[in-house]
């Protein structure tokens, strides 16, 4: 297979595994789905979906939340790691919403990416999820398949990001990014890792990886 078919197949394959995408944060608008992702950073949704229903019950937009102090904010949030820096983050981002774009978050990169705590891949899940605007947000998930599957160098995500988007028609990627996390989760994961269940890599992935797991397995 060339790339261009194995780019083909690796996107049929997700869309016949993954008809329906389930979207890993629960949350009901573009500010609790911020909060959400913000949240989710060196955690798990699993931890973050416990979270955030305690969290929204109090503040579930900009103008509850700076009500509440930042002691407040992070002793709820404690459970999902990083309390301090978020729990500020999340109050300053509530101010400037409030102050500046009448508690409304902006469907705009630039905007998101100088709010505090927020970085390019929050800001990114933020504009696909929720405005539906083409992005392609990379995690640990995606940055791992795409260098199994021999699409990137693997060198860093700025790198895996953008050679998503350039292999990727621009029209699939907020569907893409979601399946392709999903499809690591289960199928192609970090640990306990079983190539015979991972049809992508089994059938298109990168050479060295697929010896490499090999030689491992006969250790």
């Amino acid at each position: 297979m060339n790339k261009q078919e194995k780019v083909n197949f690796t996107i049929e394959t997700l869309q016949k595994i993954y008809p329906e995408i389930p979207i890993p944060l629960e949350h009901k608008d573009p500010y609790t789905l911020l909060i959400a992702v913000l949240l989710s950073a060196q955690s798990t949704d699993v931890r973050v979906n416990k979270i955030t229903p305690i969290l929204f019950e109090i503040a579930d937009n900009p103008y509850d939340m700076v009500k509440l102090s930042v002691e407040e904010i992070r002793e709820i949030i404690k459970p999902v790691g990083l309390s301090p820096m978020k729990s500020k983050g999340i109050h300053g981002l509530s101010k400037i919403l409030i102050e500046k774009y009448n508690g409304k978050v902006p469907a705009d990169m630039e905007a998101l990416e100088s709010f505090p705590a927020v970085g390019h891949k929050t800001a990114s899940v933020v504009i696909s999820q929720a405005f539906n605007i083409p992005a392609f947000p990379v995690d640990t998930h995606i940055h791992r398949l795409l260098y199994r599957w021999g699409f990137s160098n693997g060198k860093n995500v700025v790198q895996t990001e953008r050679d998503a988007k350039r292999l990727f028609p621009k029209d699939l990627w907020n569907e893409l990014h979601l399946q392709i996390i999903w499809y690591g989760r289960q199928y192609s994961p970090a640990r306990a890792w079983d190539l015979e269940k991972d049809i992508i890599t089994k059938t298109i992935g990168r050479k060295t990886v697929i010896e490499e797991y090999y030689k491992k397995k006969r250790k």
